[in-house]
């Protein structure tokens, strides 16, 4: 994520990370550090802070308290450090946690993401498959796993124009043969 205003801290944070045995990459369109092709953390500048992010930071001890769940609920590993600025940086801590995610990656340590329940397809999207059977077809050629994430996008809108909105997004997608996340997908 390209920022200006965090140059100087974003700097710091890579020569910090540049003394570890991390490969840099860019995935997802951001800069991402690897171990053994292992995501292990990643850097990003929002408006207000930077944030080092922990791929699988659930299994950090967090001796400082300092790391955060982005969206509680819903991000299971990931959690990530904030700073607003180079002064608030210690160095020795930042490259404790690095090293133990950096241990944690080697040893395997990863989020395993819970195998859900089958599939629950929302009233909106059933009446729709009912009611037209080519977009049906089409929703049927997708695997267990994609159908999922379109009932959930519908499901978890809280309004029902908002899910009404989902349905019209989507129709186009599914007709394509194309899934809802696929563009952020490495197949």
């Amino acid at each position: 994520m390209k920022n200006d205003n965090w140059s100087k801290e974003l700097e710091f944070l890579r020569s910090i990370i540049q003394k570890t045995e991390l490969v840099q990459t860019t995935k997802w369109g951001g800069e991402v550090y690897t171990i053994n092709n292992g995501n292990v953390l990643s850097l990003a500048a929002f408006k207000n802070y930077v944030s080092l992010w922990f791929f699988n930071g659930v299994f950090l001890n967090d001796p400082y308290q300092v790391l955060s769940n982005s969206q509680e609920g819903k991000t299971k590993a990931l959690r990530h450090w904030q700073f607003t600025s180079v002064e608030e940086m210690d160095e020795k801590k930042i490259t404790e946690y690095i090293q133990e995610a950096i241990g944690n990656e080697k040893q395997g340590k990863k989020w395993k993401p819970e195998k859900s329940g089958k599939l629950v397809i929302p009233s909106l999207l059933n009446e729709a498959l009912k009611t037209d059977t080519k977009f049906k077809e089409a929703f049927l050629k997708f695997t267990p796993f994609k159908q999922k994430e379109y009932a959930e996008y519908i499901d978890t809108a809280k309004r029902e124009q908002t899910k009404i909105d989902r349905l019209e997004k989507i129709k186009p997608m599914i007709m394509q043969g194309v899934g809802l996340h696929d563009k952020y997908r490495n197949d």
